[in-house]
């Protein structure tokens, strides 16, 4: 078998010049050569090359007016490339194990589907229950935390007729569930009371994706008897923090 080749340990000067400029830019946003040139502690006259390289590439943009850089559009399309082989379960997965820590309930994290939101990872609690919680589980739109979120935060219409009714606590009309929703995405997480499992409470939020996009979902879950309505408020700060992190991680920006 032929042996993979490993980077070389040699560094090309120009090159590691070029990242510092590029660098420079994504943390002062648009600036002039000898501002560039300060943050890089390179010469006026080498920033000044750099640039002109640069922005033949498309990766920096020059501002006519100002006189300024600021990074370029095929600097977008690189980043998207590199965001596009992030896998949300990678990056989610340490989030879901501090929630654990914190609450002592089971964390979930599901994907949108065609219909429903599926699992796709999950840490149990020291008191988890194998036939709540599976891997390629659905999340069952109108009757779960993960599936509200799923369908506030994306473009999939609501089910339409009457809905099968899981518990009692099941909402069953589509009238209702868009009120419900409503209400979701005005409040941007969801709760479910026993409406897909008798005795089984939780509460999900919403993971962006760089686009703007649902990228994944959020949940914890556990049995009524202990995480009732007092115990879902308690853990709902840190599963929208932990939310928020991991969209961060994926490239989602709160900057309009």
């Amino acid at each position: 078998m032929t042996p993979r080749r490993q980077p070389s340990s040699r560094r090309i000067v120009a090159a590691e010049r070029a990242v510092a400029v590029l660098d420079a830019l994504a943390d002062g946003g648009e600036l002039g050569t000898n501002e560039i040139a300060r943050r890089t502690e390179l010469p006026p006259s080498t920033v000044s090359r750099q640039l002109g390289t640069l922005a033949a590439a498309g990766l920096v943009e020059h501002l006519p007016d100002s006189g300024r850089y600021r990074l370029g559009i095929r600097i977008v399309r690189l980043a998207n490339a590199v965001l596009a082989r992030l896998d949300v379960r990678q990056v989610a997965r340490p989030h879901l194990e501090e929630l654990v820590r914190i609450t002592s309930e089971t964390a979930t994290l599901h994907i949108p589907g065609d219909e429903d939101a599926i699992t796709v990872d999950f840490v149990p609690s020291a008191h988890y229950v194998q036939h709540v919680t599976q891997l390629g589980r659905p999340s069952i739109a109108h009757a779960t935390s993960a599936g509200k979120v799923m369908l506030a935060f994306s473009d999939r219409p609501l089910p339409a007729g009457q809905l099968r009714a899981f518990t009692p606590r099941t909402i069953t009309t589509r009238g209702a569930l868009a009120i419900e929703i409503g209400r979701v995405r005005e409040a941007g997480y969801a709760e479910a009371f026993e409406e897909r499992e008798p005795g089984l409470n939780a509460v999900a939020a919403p993971v962006f994706a760089a686009s703007g996009a649902l990228a994944a979902i959020v949940a914890l879950q556990g049995p009524s008897g202990r995480f009732g309505r007092g115990s879902v408020r308690a853990a709902l700060p840190p599963l929208l923090e932990h939310a928020r992190a991991i969209s961060s991680e994926i490239g989602y920006s709160h900057e309009p």
